[in-house]
């Protein structure tokens, strides 16, 4: 049932830690291997390198949401859009809904 995504090659699932300048500060990002090959595709799409790319998504989430608690997270989010053609309306699950901690 589960071939596809279980007899993939496990180098695409490896973590893999980049160290990044985010904010004028030096930072360690770690995320898939998988991630980092899209995320290089992106910034390539953008006409920006890498670490220009990291640093601009994170300056633009800080100033529409305040804080970035987890960009680790956002970048992984920010593949999938990527993957599901572009746009965050259309990446978002249907189903998909944010149900408050009690």
């Amino acid at each position: 049932m589960c071939e596809v995504f279980a007899g993939q090659d496990p180098q695409r699932y490896r973590p893999v830690n980049r160290s990044v300048r985010i904010g004028g500060h030096s930072t360690s990002i770690q995320l898939e291997a998988a991630f980092w090959v899209l995320i290089d595709e992106i910034a390539s799409c953008q006409g920006m390198s890498t670490s220009r790319f990291l640093s601009t998504l994170y300056d633009e989430a800080l100033e529409r949401n305040g804080t970035v608690s987890n960009f680790a997270s956002l970048l992984r989010t920010s593949c999938l859009i990527y993957l599901m053609g572009g746009t965050a309306r259309e990446a978002e699950p249907r189903d998909f809904h944010i149900v408050a901690a009690e």
